[in-house]
C-alpha cells in the first residue's frame, strides 16, 4: 500500500471514528477515570475499537498502538514503522462539553512521523498531511484544500496554548518574551491543526504528552511546512520505551 492509499485508510477510520465520538456525545455517556486519574469514556473505547480494526484489517504487516490498549497493558513491538492511535485526543474536553477533542492517527517511519490524519469531530473537520507531499483540510461537504503555514504578522504571533493549562504562568511568560498579538487556550491536536492552516504561529508545550497526542498532528504540522523540536531544539523520536514525549514548541512556518 502506498502513501496516498495508506493516508486514504487513516482519513476513512477517522471519520467514521469522528461519527461514532458524536454519536456517544448525543447519546449521554459517563466519565470514568484511568490509573493515571486521566478520564476515558465510552467514546474512546468505541472510536478506538473502530480504528484499530481497520488498520489491522488493511494493514496486517504494520503494527498499532493504541492509547487504550497500552493502557490495558497490550505491548505492542514494533521495528520503526507503526500506527500511533490516539481515538479521543482532549477526553478532558470532550467530557466538559467542550468542542476542542479531535481523533488521531498517524504513521510513523524509522522514529519520526511519515504521514497522519487528524478529525476534529464537533467542528466537521478533518486535517491530513504526508511529510515531504503536503498537507490539506477537508470540510464537513467533503471539500478539501490544500493547507499551509504561515510566518508570523507583524502585528506578532499568535499563541496557542492548552486551556487545562491556561493559568500557568509559564505561558504568559513566553507570550510576553515572543510580542504575541494574542493567546488562545484551546485542547488537544486542534491547535496543531490551526497552526497547519496559518491562522496561528506558536504552540508551546509544557505539560506531559504521548506519542499518540502528537504523531499525527506533527505530521500534519510538518506537512504544512512548519515544524517542531523539544526545547533543546531536537526533533521528537517516536516508538521509545513508555511512549512519553518531552516538553515542546511548535512552529509555523520559520
Amino acid at each position: 500500500m502506498d502513501e496516498d492509499a495508506l493516508v486514504a485508510l487513516a482519513a476513512r477510520l477517522a471519520k467514521e471514528a469522528a461519527a461514532a465520538v458524536m454519536a456517544v456525545r448525543a447519546a449521554g455517556f459517563a466519565v470514568e477515570r484511568k490509573r493515571d486519574t486521566s478520564p476515558v469514556t465510552a467514546a474512546d473505547r468505541l472510536a478506538e475499537a473502530l480504528i484499530v480494526e481497520g488498520l489491522r484489517e488493511a494493514t496486517p504487516d504494520i503494527p498499532v498502538v493504541a492509547e487504550e490498549e497500552v493502557e490495558a497493558g497490550r505491548a505492542t513491538a514494533h521495528d520503526g514503522l507503526l500506527w500511533l492511535v490516539d481515538p479521543l485526543d482532549g477526553t478532558r474536553e470532550f467530557a466538559g462539553g467542550h468542542d476542542s477533542f479531535a481523533v488521531n492517527i498517524g504513521l510513523v517511519r524509522n522514529g519520526r512521523p511519515w504521514l497522519g490524519v487528524v478529525a476534529l469531530p464537533a467542528m466537521d473537520e478533518i486535517f491530513g498531511g504526508i511529510v515531504g507531499r503536503g498537507a490539506w483540510k477537508q470540510d464537513g461537504k467533503g471539500i478539501r484544500a490544500a493547507i499551509a503555514a504561515r510566518r508570523p504578522p507583524p502585528e506578532g504571533p499568535v499563541v496557542f496554548a492548552s486551556r487545562h493549562y491556561a493559568a500557568d504562568p509559564r505561558i504568559a511568560d513566553f507570550a510576553k518574551q515572543h510580542g504575541a498579538s494574542k493567546v488562545v487556550n484551546i485542547g488537544s491536536a486542534e491547535k496543531f491543526c490551526r497552526l497547519a492552516e496559518g491562522v496561528g504561529d506558536l504552540y508551546p508545550r509544557h505539560g506531559e504528552t504521548m506519542e499518540w497526542d502528537t504523531a499525527a498532528p506533527e505530521a500534519v504540522l510538518i506537512a504544512a511546512g512548519g515544524s517542531m523540536a523539544d526545547w533543546s531544539g531536537a526533533a521528537l523520536r517516536y516508538g521509545k520505551p513508555g511512549w512519553r514525549n518531552p516538553p515542546f514548541l511548535a512552529r509555523g512556518a520559520a
